[in-house]
């Protein structure tokens, strides 16, 4: 382990341990602070990264067991929680789409189809990711691991590299990428890791049931709106030299060739994903549960060859999305059985007090978004800040489904602020295409157009859907 890391694992430890000999304040349980020490020393450790995810919060786990804390039926209770078997077999899909090559092919079709302007060039590389979002819960998987290589060829065969040549097309296809994986990771519950989070804490905090298809519902049309706004946006912004061209097409067909025909197992697993988002969408009108879909799709893929049991084992993605997001969820259920969260929700409702509920739901929204430019992890954010402003906004009248929602969309948008706020935000901005004092101004601007059209077009679209 180097020096820094020694150093940052030392104060996470300091910062527990002072937070736990520190006397509870009035009206806290003894047990319920000290798991609130266990559980802000965790969150620094997701901030700060000593260890790997999975490793700090089964640490914390076991340091919450240990000390009797929790009783160790409750340190592990959220291992057994159906949401984190969701967000699991989901990043089974992602592995199956990857294994197959399909998300390639997906995306080689609709470049081949549109690419030929450069502005449909960047809404064919769009609609990959949309198409990919509701079974790649990793946008690190998704916009990194299968449209980023395909992006960076298409820079390539337009001679477009970092540096003098960046604005001939690569400037406006990197960036425009980057935004698109934050508006569909917005769109579906399966779209980014923290989002099943979110709606597992707000059904633990404030009894809030968030599922697939109502997640869709909400997000529907501002979503849309945002995700056609977006190219041409960008477009404007980064001012792309080459308008027309045949090279992405060209280079579609070229790699499609390559490909081949469409193996069975693409085939196969095209037909069960359809079968799986059909379930997802139709789950609250059959009382199908969506984790017992996505275990279904799961089982589909280990009988039919489209994922062997060695595929299930080498998934490290999805093993350790299953350990920290397991822990995080014991450690949340904890606190607020211990009425950790309640005792914040009350200490913190002077900060609004005498406000009208909405208003108060739209100011503490926007410093819970404009908080990600202290965080370079979704997961960390939602679990250090969700709870409690959450349990703020109940409090002050916001109905808790509403609340849940907009929370969950907002934690996608909010990394258009910073070149480290998600998991592909290192791999573009690294690209070398944007400097960070472009990322960071075009993403400020961006950031605030995302609240605009979210609040102006989602306030009265989710008033009529009956969400407030």
């Amino acid at each position: 382990m180097d020096g820094r890391k020694i150093v940052y694992g030392l104060l996470v430890l300091l910062v527990g341990l002072i937070l736990w000999f520190i006397p509870p304040p009035a009206g806290m349980d003894l047990n319920g602070w000290r798991l609130l020490a266990i559980f802000i020393a965790v969150i620094l450790g997701l901030i700060l990264r000593p260890l790997p995810q999975g490793a700090i919060v089964i640490i914390g786990v076991g340091v919450s067991a240990l000390t009797g804390v929790l009783k160790i039926g409750d340190a592990l209770s959220g291992f057994s929680n159906s949401t984190v078997w969701l967000i699991f077999t989901a990043y089974m899909f992602a592995r199956a789409f990857l294994k197959t090559r399909l998300g390639e092919r997906i995306a080689y079709y609709f470049i081949r189809a549109l690419g030929r302007r450069t502005l449909f060039l960047g809404y064919s590389i769009s609609l990959t990711d949309l198409v990919l979002a509701p079974a790649m819960p990793s946008n690190t998987a998704r916009a990194g691991g299968v449209i980023y290589p395909i992006v960076r060829s298409i820079c390539h065969a337009y001679g477009s590299e970092p540096g003098p040549t960046a604005k001939k097309v690569g400037k406006f296809l990197i960036f425009n990428e980057y935004h698109t994986t934050l508006v569909t990771g917005a769109m579906f519950l399966t779209g980014m890791a923290a989002n099943p989070l979110v709606a597992q804490l707000a059904s633990q905090t404030i009894k809030a049931t968030v599922t697939w298809t109502n997640w869709l519902i909400g997000a529907l049309l501002p979503g849309i709106i945002t995700f056609l706004i977006i190219p041409p946006l960008i477009y404007l912004i980064t001012r792309p030299e080459i308008k027309v061209s045949e090279e992405a097409p060209k280079l579609a067909r070229e790699r499609l060739k390559e490909l081949g025909p469409t193996t069975r197992q693409e085939k196969t697993l095209a037909v069960i994903f359809l079968i799986v988002l059909a379930l997802w969408i139709l789950g609250d009108t059959i009382k199908l549960n969506a984790t017992v879909t996505a275990l279904v799709g799961l089982s589909l893929m280990l009988i039919f060859g489209v994922l062997g049991w060695e595929d299930v084992l080498g998934e490290k993605g999805g093993w350790d999305a299953l350990i920290w997001f397991g822990g995080l969820v014991s450690l949340a259920t904890g606190l607020n059985k211990l009425g950790v969260i309640n005792w914040i929700a009350e200490a913190s409702k002077g900060v609004v007090s005498g406000w009208e509920w909405l208003a108060a739901f739209v100011a503490l929204a926007v410093i819970y978004y404009y908080a990600h430019y202290l965080m370079a992890s979704m997961t960390a954010h939602v679990a250090a800040f969700f709870p409690a402003f959450a349990a703020v906004m109940v409090s002050v009248g916001a109905p808790p489904l509403f609340v849940a929602l907009v929370l969950g969309y907002l934690t996608n948008l909010m990394a258009a602020t910073t070149h480290y706020g998600t998991g592909p935000a290192p791999i573009y901005f690294g690209s070398g295409y944007l400097d960070i004092k472009e990322w960071w101004g075009y993403g400020f601007l961006l950031s605030v157009l995302y609240l605009l059209l979210w609040f102006g077009i989602g306030l009265p679209y989710w008033k009529l859907l009956g969400f407030w």
